[in-house]
């Protein structure tokens, strides 16, 4: 991408205010100046700490003069072409926009970081008196900062620039220029580390600026001359600082699928669209999956299969907190939305975990809530059909009655799966799956006998059920026996017996409805 050319084509559409939202301040204001130099324009900047300043000065006789009227100021004669000109008291923004106003000096006024001072009526009304008057004096005016935004009334003389950011094979031209660059200061001594780090840190540094991409490699290496895969979870906890969002929390342990009892269904599903999703080259042409909705019983692992997605995927995994989101102020809470969504676009390839996505959404007309939570609806829809990033959307959902039916419409996921309370056999694989967490060998516990004891229990019950008799045998200072377990089994009532009717209705909408996640 030719970001200067892109650049000369946004400053020539004739709209008199360019926004642009970087954090590459040296990088945008190189790209500007050299575009004022390309097209023959004068060049300004301002900040509150510089005040107005032209940076490309030329003295050419009285042809310039209507600009040395301007709040006093008078180039000597023997100015030399190309230096900065400081305007005398333009710190703060009003007077820098006043002196820009009564001068007709056409050209390009680069703003750094005016967008504390845009709540000021006063500093608005001159932006739009300058818009206004673009037509007699060109005056092109970029305000740069991190984020902004403008009334609607402003905004609509306003055109967006976005700098490109840094594309694979350009990320890997980095990799290798910083590899070289720490052999080069540390008597030729070459990187080392594991292989499988390296195609990840290319990955996870998509959707970074080209000085972040840097600063994080050098972050990786430079401490030991090795790139590990704790460096690449220290990258993305550092990433997600970069972004600065709060509402999206990094998952490091993402475990495997081989920590999951049973749902053979949903492990088949997601091993066939493993190589698409993280856009193995011969899976090219093909469209990436978009996400999944796991309903089903409370504990039946639904969350724990959400969070496996990204580690057996080999992506970043992200937990998007609802109560994080929501805002007091009318419009804040969708544009926290918008802000974490965007984000995770910015850690793309990744699975987005929302937990128990009933209770973030409204399946009412919304009134409770001002109909906040029916635009927080919307939102989200809305990027779920257009989103074009390998964002892997992971729901879990408990009760089917809370959940709007314009989410469950195909289309918004790639499959709805029904995760059941576990069969015998399962029950038996949970048994194992947990002892060994333990260290603690299955091979002496009878797992049928277990497992036919446990009818009903959900995958997390017998995990609590393992915990508590743990307990007991602390207690006794015995080792973990099987009647530890038994009487604690004895002694639970799961929830199938609890809240019977609930499950029986739950299972009773699944039917026919959803995919189950583990085969018959």
């Amino acid at each position: 991408m030719d970001d200067l050319n892109d650049l000369r084509l946004v400053l020539r559409s004739r709209f008199p205010l360019v926004i642009i939202e970087s954090h590459e301040e040296a990088k945008v204001r190189s790209l500007i100046e050299k575009a004022a130099r390309a097209d023959n324009l004068a060049f300004f900047t301002w900040s509150v700490a510089d005040g107005l300043t032209r940076q490309n000065f030329r003295y050419e006789g009285g042809r310039n003069d209507n600009w040395n009227t301007v709040e006093g100021y008078r180039p000597a004669l023997e100015a030399i072409n190309e230096r900065r000109h400081e305007i005398a008291d333009t710190q703060a923004l009003q007077p820098a926009l006043r002196a820009i106003e009564k001068t007709c000096e056409a050209g390009i006024y680069l703003l750094c970081d005016a967008h504390p001072f845009l709540d000021d009526p006063v500093n608005l009304r001159l932006l739009k008196e300058i818009a206004h008057s673009y037509n007699d004096c060109p005056r092109i005016l970029v305000l740069l900062s991190p984020e902004l935004a403008l009334p609607a009334d402003l905004a609509r003389h306003a055109t967006r620039f976005t700098p490109h950011l840094p594309d694979v094979s350009e990320i890997r031209a980095m990799i290798r220029s910083e590899f070289e660059l720490y052999a080069t200061q540390n008597a030729g001594r070459k990187v080392t580390g594991d292989n499988a780090a390296v195609p990840l840190l290319v990955q996870h540094l998509a959707g970074l600026c080209e000085e972040d991409v840097r600063r994080l490699i050098r972050l990786a290496i430079h401490d030991d001359g090795a790139l590990t895969m704790s460096d690449i979870e220290r990258i993305l906890k550092s990433k997600q600082e970069m972004l600065g969002e709060n509402s999206l929390e990094i998952e490091i342990d993402t475990g495997s699928m081989e920590q999951i009892g049973g749902m053979v269904t949903l492990k088949r599903w997601l091993a066939q669209r493993r190589a698409v999703f993280i856009g193995e080259a011969a899976t090219q042409g093909l469209d990436a999956p978009r996400g999944v909705l796991l309903l089903g019983v409370q504990g039946a692992g639904k969350s724990l299969a959400a969070k496996t997605i990204a580690g057996a995927w080999g992506v970043p995994l992200l937990r998007l907190d609802f109560a994080t989101l929501y805002n007091k102020f009318h419009g804040e809470t969708e544009r926290n939305l918008r802000t974490a969504l965007h984000s995770a676009e910015a850690m793309a390839p990744c699975v987005l975990w929302i937990d128990e996505v009933e209770k973030g959404l409204a399946s009412d007309d919304g009134d409770a809530d001002g109909g906040v939570s029916r635009r927080v609806l919307g939102t989200l829809l809305t990027w779920m059909s257009e989103r074009k990033a390998r964002v892997f959307m992971a729901a879990t959902a408990n009760d089917i009655s809370h959940l709007p039916p314009e989410l469950l419409r195909k289309g918004r996921f790639d499959e709805i799966f029904f995760v059941d309370l576990p069969s015998a056999a399962v029950r038996a694989e949970i048994f194992r799956i947990h002892l060994m967490r333990r260290r603690i060998d299955p091979a002496p516990f009878d797992l049928a006998a277990l497992a036919a004891a446990t009818a009903g229990f959900s995958g997390a019950e017998i995990e609590q059920a393992i915990v508590s008799a743990l307990y007991e045998a602390l207690g006794e200072k015995q080792p973990l026996a099987a009647r530890h377990l038994l009487d604690e089994i004895a002694r639970t009532r799961p929830l199938s017996v609890v809240m019977a009717e609930q499950v029986a209705a739950l299972r009773a909408w699944a039917d026919g409805r959803t995919v189950m996640a583990d085969a018959e």
